[in-house]
């Protein structure tokens, strides 16, 4: 699976912004999808995860209420809206892809995807 990530730019805290990875290379639907990010000086960490069939979804805490991932399959894209930012969400985010045996699986922990795109840049202002 080839992905290809956009949407990052700079925006004020409170501000928004929406992430899309495009899936290439293999059938999007088999794999459950999940968005990572990877600040300075930092290591790369999990922010959400999504099954492949869109109905099951996990975040870590820090991002809970103000980050949503989706997915649409017709269009071989995962999203990651990002509302009420903050300095601290910015970073490099990632998205990653797996490929699950079962439709409501959520892949949590940067081990278990197989294939990652190559990043776009959030910054948040204060």
């Amino acid at each position: 699976v080839q992905l290809q990530a956009s949407g990052g730019g700079l925006v004020q805290a409170g501000g928004s912004l929406r992430l899309s990875c495009v899936a290439s290379g293999r059938t999007f639907s088999n794999h459950a999808m999940g968005w990572f990010r990877q600040a300075p000086g930092k290591e790369r960490e999990f922010v959400a995860g999504i099954s492949r069939s869109g109905n099951s979804t996990y975040y870590v805490n820090s991002v809970k209420g103000r980050l949503t991932i989706s997915r649409d399959n017709s269009k071989n894209t995962v999203y990651l809206q990002m509302n009420s930012l903050k300095p601290e969400d910015t970073a490099v985010y990632y998205c990653a892809a797996k490929a699950t045996a079962q439709a409501r699986d959520v892949v949590i922990g940067l081990s278990g995807y197989d294939y990652w795109g190559q990043g776009t840049q959030v910054t948040v202002s204060s």
